[in-house]
């Protein structure tokens, strides 16, 4: 399987999609509602409601909205992985990878707030990268604030990616004030717009217009099978960490950057979970996309063959034991 998702065929999209289905099979054996939490926002809010009268009939509209996402993601950043050359050959590891480990979870694989966030910040690391070799990039600073303000509408707690962009910002571009002040701009646009909606219908209050961000430790249900979960999440990170230092010196600047952008983007999502805390995992799945790409590095780069394929089944195992033999599901 390691050896299929190597290679340059555009046929291995197909392929990615039977094992979406065979690995995340059991949402559509056992529907589960969308995930609704007093701290998503108020577009969220509207998409619920809009699917509400659909979901009545057909409940397992949200499982398919949710397999839907998460393909369509793994898609997203396995092309971007490839077009910006983070890898020495082009291959659909990425893809396989965050399919994979999507799965070692049940609340990454359910409707929610988080996954939709998800695909706005994958538009947005892409536009990060763009802004590399863009001349002028004033557009693009500017979509990229626009995008995350329209993410505060649906997750609050996203919000908090403002410190990523930043830095990313200070990472890719020279400094300069009148783009940072544009990409706040963009920003807070949204909000602008909003504030004008509710003013002239006359619902003008500053909570509900100002969003509410809490900082605190999430209190979370501890098991043996979200400690096996971890060790199956973090020794492919340890191990495709190591193999991108060890090929660090011979990628190209933009690269270099590309990766210590991944690795800002994948501290922010760690601890957005202490942002506006709650006793479930769906936070963490924001942290699965920089997850996915080093994850992709430890099956691609190995020269030993026997290590991918123990780490690729052993999760496929583990995976399959948990959800279907276990009340992973």
């Amino acid at each position: 399987m390691i050896g299929i998702f190597k290679q340059k065929n555009p046929a291995n999209i197909l392929l990615l999609l039977v094992f979406a289905l065979l690995i995340k099979l059991p949402i559509f054996i056992s529907p589960k509602p969308a995930i609704s939490r007093p701290g998503d926002g108020i577009l969220y809010e509207s998409i619920l409601d809009f699917l509400k009268p659909t979901a009545q009939n057909f409940p397992a509209i949200y499982s398919l909205l949710a397999f839907a996402f998460l393909f369509l993601q793994a898609i997203i950043l396995t092309q971007f992985i490839n077009s910006q050359r983070m890898m020495n050959r082009t291959n659909y590891l990425p893809g396989m990878a965050y399919l994979l480990i999507t799965s070692l979870l049940p609340e990454w694989n359910q409707f929610s707030s988080p996954l939709l966030i998800n695909t706005i910040l994958l538009m947005v690391l892409s536009g990060l990268f763009r802004i590399y070799n863009q001349p002028n990039a004033r557009g693009t600073i500017f979509n990229v604030g626009l995008a995350l303000g329209v993410a505060g509408f649906i997750f609050v707690s996203s919000l908090t990616f403002i410190i990523w962009i930043l830095l990313a910002l200070a990472i890719m571009r020279p400094f300069r004030i009148t783009e940072w002040l544009l990409c706040l701009l963009g920003i807070t646009t949204p909000f602008y717009f909003y504030a004008i909606y509710i003013f002239l219908n006359d619902q003008w209050d500053w909570d509900k217009f100002l969003p509410t961000i809490t900082i605190g430790m999430p209190s979370l249900e501890q098991s043996a099978w979200l400690a096996g979960s971890v060790f199956l999440i973090m020794v492919p990170f340890l191990i495709g960490g190591y193999y991108i230092q060890d090929n660090l010196r011979r990628m190209l600047i933009n690269v270099r950057k590309g990766w210590s952008l991944l690795l800002l983007y994948l501290l922010a999502a760690l601890l957005l979970p202490f942002v506006n805390t709650s006793d479930t995992f769906e936070n963490w799945i924001m942290a699965m996309i920089p997850m996915a790409a080093f994850h992709a590095s430890a099956y691609h780069y190995p020269p030993m063959r026997l290590v991918p394929l123990l780490l690729f089944w052993v999760t496929v195992g583990f995976v399959l034991v948990y959800q279907y033999y276990q009340p992973g599901w």
